[in-house]
């Protein structure tokens, strides 16, 4: 009863079909306990195909404040659930308590708009309900190639930035960029490899692969602030010397992520190790230059 008011204040989206499949009880009993409510003194209102409790319902503020969160509530909490490791238990059983009953999209739209926005919830919906994607006009930094793409997307990165999904062309599990999607369209088609879905290795910089490679970087404060802000998870790996030297030492999956980033901020590297990312960072800036001619 409890989980089916969390669910109907404000419903915009579940029928008494979902209801029922999300509490694992049968439409009956959703009408049941809807007619309890009533009785109870809410009031509740059909819309189409759905139920939501109305906010004319006694207590209903009362409710809405200790079941639902605030955007600055939200943020903090995704905040705080995403800097934990990807690979620990708690982050995992975290995000099923919280996917019981609000799923991901109230945290989505805390740091997603426009088209993203968009994308992420459908992302969400095919996720909730096991179902594949078509991505359309997926730009692919790898292939420099604009296609669509038919996937099966099982979970989120930091901040909604990528997803990893089952690709059915290649059948392999990759992470797709989600600011590269032009627009995600849920199929009707169920998910045809779930046994197969499984995250890899992503480093601070959010690159993934099978390699690991050791990095050592010494820098400016400048540079420290603006590593923790764009790419928060560093900030573990980071170690203050004094008021303006700061070490990073960390495994990363290739040298590309945190290349970009020491490329644009080498005035203020003291020192970066080893000697094969030395090589990597001047053969890119050498390549950059041949191509301004």
């Amino acid at each position: 009863m409890l989980r089916l008011m969390m669910m109907l204040t404000g419903n915009r989206s579940k029928t008494v079909s979902d209801l029922s499949e999300r509490l694992g009880i049968t439409e009956r009993s959703v009408y049941r306990y809807i007619d309890t409510l009533r009785e109870a003194g809410f009031v509740l209102k059909k819309d189409s195909n759905y139920f939501r409790i109305d906010k004319s319902s006694p207590y209903f503020k009362e409710i809405s404040s200790l079941i639902h969160f605030t955007e600055e509530e939200a943020w903090v909490l995704k905040s705080a659930i995403e800097s934990i490791d990807e690979n620990n238990l708690i982050k995992q059983n975290l995000k099923k308590k919280l996917y019981t009953v609000y799923n991901y999209r109230i945290l989505a739209d805390t740091v997603s708009k426009g088209k993203n926005a968009r994308n992420i919830n459908a992302l969400v919906e095919a996720m909730e309900e096991e179902k594949q994607v078509m991505i359309r006009g997926y730009s692919s930094a790898n292939s420099r190639k604009v296609s669509d793409r038919l996937i099966e997307p099982f979970a989120f990165t930091t901040n909604y930035i990528q997803v990893w999904a089952f690709d059915t062309v290649s059948g392999t599990n990759k992470l797709f960029k989600i600011s590269r999607m032009n627009r995600a369209e849920v199929c009707e088609t169920p998910w045809q490899s779930k046994e197969r879905h499984l995250t890899a290795r992503i480093d601070v910089f959010r690159i993934s692969s099978s390699e690991v490679l050791p990095v050592r970087l010494t820098m400016s404060l400048r540079a420290a602030s603006l590593l923790t802000e764009e790419y928060p998870l560093a900030e573990k790996h980071l170690k203050r010397i004094n008021d303006n030297r700061w070490i990073l030492e960390t495994e990363v999956c290739s040298y590309e992520g945190v290349g970009r980033f020491v490329s644009g901020l080498l005035n203020e590297m003291e020192q970066i190790e080893p000697e094969e990312f030395r090589q990597f960072i001047r053969m890119k800036i050498e390549s950059g230059i041949k191509k301004l001619g």
